[in-house]
């Protein structure tokens, strides 16, 4: 297993690990306690402040704000109960698939 992955999957078991802690003692805690449109709009500040990183050119800021970014999107999916393994799940249907032909094969929205 990579560092990357022990990482996240570190990560993701704390989060999980905060959920009915109090809110005054855990920023994650006080986070999940904030419901889904909060825990989107959180992640949706941190994937603009990773593109803006990303477009300044600033490699330093761009891992930082990957990092945020990452623990961001982890408490959204603890959040709306969305598994990693229900991710890797999608990522592992389209492996072996053109990326062109996957997105094509998508139902309009």
């Amino acid at each position: 297993m990579t560092r990357f992955a022990q990482t996240l999957d570190r990560l993701a078991a704390t989060i999980e690990a905060r959920k009915g802690v109090d809110p005054a003692s855990s920023y994650t805690a006080k986070l999940l306690g904030e419901g889904a449109e909060r825990l989107a709009k959180k992640f949706g500040e941190e994937a603009v402040e990773t593109v803006i990183a990303a477009a300044q050119g600033d490699k330093a800021a761009l891992a930082s704000e990957s990092a945020d970014l990452i623990y961001h999107w982890l408490v959204l999916l603890a959040g709306l109960g969305v598994s990693l393994d229900e991710v890797a799940e999608r990522l592992e249907a389209r492996e072996g698939t053109s990326g062109l032909a996957e997105k094509a094969s998508r139902k309009p929205s």
